[in-house]
């Protein structure tokens, strides 16, 4: 058990760990991992306005506590494959890291925790977030509608379930009008 949470606790670090210039680091070999095909990952910053974060925040109906959000665009040539966000939230008491990679349409293309510090039984599994794969923003986009909820880790399952909706807000508030 100890060696799971170091184990956890160091992916959760390497994450927030600039690379040396030139090098992959763990956050762009994470969007590569969900865009296969891809050629080239761009990294870019996303800010907000005041009325941009407001309109995130109720697109999203979920928290918004930040302006600025990382944006790793995937391409394949010329042809943008999709979008990959980076996003930490804590679930309970300690932080979950996860990927949202997004198709350039902005429906969800997949949804994978890359770093958990909670206990495991909390941890969301791989077929439980496969229920946001093809997911748009829309009013069914939640727990008990679209997304069915983990039993005994109701923390989990509004932590991912909300950080989605707000990734594809944001999408919706700052990418949707480059297509």
């Amino acid at each position: 058990m100890h060696k799971t949470l170091a184990g956890a606790a160091l992916t959760a670090v390497a994450l927030l760990l600039p690379c040396p210039s030139g090098a992959a680091g763990p956050e762009e070999g994470a969007v590569r991992a969900a865009f296969p095909g891809a050629d080239r990952i761009e990294r870019d910053t996303l800010f907000l306005s005041h009325a941009e974060q407001e309109r995130l925040r109720q697109r999203a109906r979920a928290p918004v506590d930040s302006r600025l959000f990382p944006v790793f665009e995937a391409y394949q040539g010329d042809r943008l494959l999709g979008y990959g966000f980076i996003d930490q939230r804590t679930v309970r008491t300690k932080l979950a890291t996860f990927l949202v990679a997004l198709g350039p349409d902005g429906a969800v293309r997949k949804v994978r925790v890359l770093g958990w510090i909670e206990p495991p039984d909390y941890r969301p599994g791989e077929r439980w977030l496969d229920q946001f794969e093809g997911q748009e923003l829309s009013g069914s986009l939640r727990l008990g509608g679209a997304i069915q909820g983990m039993s005994g880790a109701s923390l989990s399952s509004r932590t991912f379930t909300d950080g989605v909706r707000r990734i594809l807000a944001l999408y919706r508030v700052k990418l949707a009008e480059r297509e």
